[in-house]
């Protein structure tokens, strides 16, 4: 059996590829060489650009595949594409995208334009076919049209899975790398938005490959179907933080800032901290219908990451920190820190000036000590 997948090079490649293998697929990885993983010998690499139609067809002109399994790239294109060169498609994209209100992609700072949503969101909520989104999100969901219009055309077998915020390692701009480094570099005091209680759906890489390769498995049952992927276990922010850290052998002070004091822009704090609302995916039907579980706990799975960017930390400044978009300024989150601070004393000692209403709270139903007492 002969499986193409197109990307690879990122966090659930790796997982990916090497499950096709163990399931005996002779793997050929197409990607853009830009960054090489390290897999066994026997993968066969092609360089092209899958953003691109012409690019697609020229690389994979004259070959044919069992499988094909596109987590990178336009997938419109790809879609088209491999309508004569495979049986069956395992497509991704991105759920932030999809899902009205969840981020406007193309600003640059799309935590300013949140919405509030349901908690959790399945795959049919209108929110996946609301009006109102921007370009890119428009070209998500026409990607994932294109799939399930193949599918429905009986071009190839196709199920799409629509991604979390992923993490683990060999990632090239990593979830978690703001606290990671800030924690390397001894900081004590971390600003977090909100106090860090925003719910955040996140898919530790090995966890997400497992739930495609159960379509992968199971092709009748997930045959033309749409599905959300994430671990099973939501965490807010501050527990996240907190598992990270405590992976870390280290502490932080939360200087917990409200969101309507911050000031228009901000981003001096890890990225996934300034997430206004709640984001979490339901996953139910992958797990009633394909019987998904993690497959590694979200606990370990936070330890595994954390462990590995210690290891293999990203270059200050470099070109894959500054995509997160985190500028880790010191100075200005100090001086933040230290107005807000001072700011937030003299505000309680004003409020504790402010005489208190008195009121009496008591238990809505009755706790009689005796026959025939009322309360």
């Amino acid at each position: 059996m002969k499986a193409l997948v197109v990307g690879g090079a990122g966090y659930t490649g790796h997982p990916i590829i090497h499950s096709l293998l163990d399931r005996g697929y002779e793997v050929t990885m197409l990607h853009r060489g830009l960054h090489e993983p390290v897999l066994p010998p026997e993968v066969e690499h092609i360089h092209a650009d899958p953003h691109w139609r012409k690019n697609l067809e020229e690389a994979l002109d004259g070959r044919s595949f069992d499988l094909v399994m596109a987590v990178y790239g336009r997938l419109r294109h790809i879609a088209e594409v491999v309508k004569d060169k495979t049986p069956r498609l395992i497509s991704v994209g991105g759920a932030l995208a999809v899902y009205k209100g969840w981020m406007t992609i193309t600003q640059a700072h799309p935590w300013e334009g949140m919405e509030e949503s349901p908690v959790p969101v399945a795959e049919d909520s209108e929110l996946a076919r609301a009006p109102g989104v921007d370009h890119f999100s428009e070209r998500v969901r026409d990607s994932e049209d294109a799939v399930m219009e193949a599918h429905a055309q009986g071009y190839y077998n196709s199920t799409h899975f629509r991604y979390p915020i992923v993490y683990g390692p060999r990632g090239l701009a990593p979830p978690g790398w703001g606290i990671i480094r800030r924690a390397l570099e001894g900081r004590r005091r971390l600003i977090v938005p909100g106090g860090g209680r925003t719910l955040l759906s996140r898919g530790f890489a090995d966890n997400i490959a497992h739930g495609l390769l159960l379509a992968v498995d199971n092709p009748m049952p997930s045959a033309g179907q749409i599905y959300n992927i994430c671990d099973d276990t939501v965490l807010t922010n501050r527990q996240w933080i907190n598992l990270i850290c405590t992976a870390m052998n280290h502490e932080f002070e939360f200087v917990e800032m409200p969101y309507d004091v911050l000031p228009p822009s901000f981003r001096d704090a890890p990225v996934e901290t300034l997430y206004p609302c709640h984001r979490v995916m339901d996953i139910s039907k992958i797990k009633r219908e394909l019987g998904y579980r993690d497959v590694v706990p979200i606990e370990k799975a936070i330890e595994i990451t954390a462990k590995w960017y210690s290891e293999h930390r990203l270059e200050p400044g470099g070109e894959e920190e500054q995509s997160l978009g985190d500028p880790f300024n010191y100075e200005t989150e100090d001086r933040m820190i230290d107005i807000y601070v001072a700011a937030r004393e003299r505000a309680k000692q004003e409020l504790a000036e402010v005489p208190a209403s008195e009121v009496v709270w008591r238990h809505p139903y009755p706790h009689p000590q005796k026959p025939g007492d009322i309360r």
